[in-house]
């Protein structure tokens, strides 16, 4: 579930040893002031794949760090709140297309003013969460294929693939080395990925065969980030191996879609039926009947839900998850 719950205080990312200074380009900058009150964490906090992902980072100074492969080739977009202002800079071929689309990630085309409240609970956290906002990536490949790898497994074992892939077959990312970030790898080069390293990243034939079938047709589903919802969670799903899940996953960071519930999660029905209806055994349809009066708004809906902190008490010890790298 995208932001599932309110972002952790950051830790400084550590500086990794280098053997001698590398030049860095001179970085382009930009500054956008938001028209209203913008978490700047709250906001990127879903493009996070765990505290370790190589993509990104959350630094104590408030700053957030990130990077993508853009249209116009691999970038590192740094972005720091002050004085109600956004300021960005940007380094890398995709330099010019992060700035350009700074707006947009952060949610300009976003409208909270649409959601009306009708549980007490989601009017209390919409109130103590001005800031939050809908992201919009413009990017599919980068939130699809850490959705894939997150299929039935654990947060944990699929935030592992992620690191392990991204730091084997990915690229350090343009920009100052203490960054420590690399560049998700391209189309060709997750279709040459060996079956032995994604069986030591704990990835089963299962979605390694589907991100195999999606890069094959990867132009085809960076389309669908300019879609409407409906056509381009039929784009997605048209690949096996993407149901509604994956599918609305990823079009809830690439495209801002406010309406993109999530069904077919092991947690989220639980959690909003404790939430709305005092019932943590809720399943998928009566989650989707308790959201029906948030037609159009669902997954904004239940973002504030999650971040409500109303999740229902843990009755049974953590999953345990199997490495099967060790088979």
């Amino acid at each position: 579930m995208a932001g599932r719950f309110a972002p952790r205080n950051a830790r400084r990312a550590p500086v990794p040893h280098q053997a001698a200074a590398v030049p860095v380009p001179a970085a382009q900058t930009r500054v956008w002031t938001p028209p209203g009150p913008l978490d700047l964490r709250l906001v990127l906090g879903p493009l996070r794949r765990g505290p370790a992902d190589p993509t990104f980072r959350m630094v104590a100074d408030g700053s957030v760090r990130r990077s993508s492969r853009t249209p116009e080739g691999p970038g590192t977009l740094h972005v720091v709140a002050r004085d109600g202002r956004i300021e960005a800079s940007a380094w890398g071929p995709g330099a010019p297309w992060l700035l350009d689309q700074l707006p947009t990630l952060l949610g300009a085309g976003d409208d909270p003013a649409a959601f009306t409240p009708r549980h007490r609970l989601l009017a209390q956290t919409q109130h103590r969460r001005p800031g939050l906002r809908l992201l919009r990536t413009g990017l599919v490949l980068e939130s699809l294929i850490p959705s894939i790898l997150e299929q039935k497994v654990t947060t944990d074992e699929a935030y592992r693939a992620w690191r392990l892939l991204v730091r084997q077959y990915g690229e350090p990312a343009p920009g100052p080395q203490e960054f420590g970030l690399y560049v998700m790898p391209d189309a060709r080069t997750w279709s040459l990925i060996p079956s032995w390293d994604w069986h030591r990243a704990g990835v089963d034939s299962k979605r390694s065969a589907t991100i195999l079938r999606t890069v094959r047709v990867a132009r085809r589903m960076e389309e669908a980030a300019a879609m409407d919802l409906p056509d381009a969670l039929t784009r997605l799903q048209a690949i096996p191996g993407i149901g509604p899940w994956t599918a609305a996953e990823t079009l809830q960071r690439s495209n801002g879609a406010p309406d993109a519930v999530t069904v077919g999660d092991f947690h989220l029905p639980g959690i909003v039926g404790h939430a709305l209806a005092g019932n943590r055994h809720a399943d998928d349809d009566e989650m989707l009947t308790l959201l029906t009066p948030y037609e159009g708004q669902r997954h904004r809906a239940t973002r504030l839900i999650l971040l409500s902190g109303a999740t229902p008490p843990r009755r049974a010890p953590r999953f345990q998850p199997r490495d099967i790298a060790r088979l």
